[in-house]
């Protein structure tokens, strides 16, 4: 294994590492619900995309749940 003869200074290593720090998610918001989301992707929310339904969230729902989610729908409307 390769053993450097001489230490790195801390700010060579600082300036390597510049390029290390997290970027910020990308998040737009749905037309329909606006609620925020990531762009390309379903609305979890109300699961429409691209101006159509593409995932029934009702159909995953319990009873209890469904009930709240439509009366907020309704509310939000």
């Amino acid at each position: 294994m390769a053993v450097p003869k001489v230490r790195q200074t801390s700010s060579r290593r600082n300036r390597r590492r510049a390029h290390h720090a997290l970027k910020g998610v990308a998040v737009s918001h749905c037309p329909k619900c606006k609620e925020a989301t990531t762009p390309h992707v379903a609305c979890k929310n109300c699961g429409f995309y691209n101006g159509r339904e593409v995932i029934d969230v009702f159909a995953k729902l319990d009873k209890k749940e469904k009930k709240k989610k439509e009366k907020e729908i309704k509310d939000h409307k």
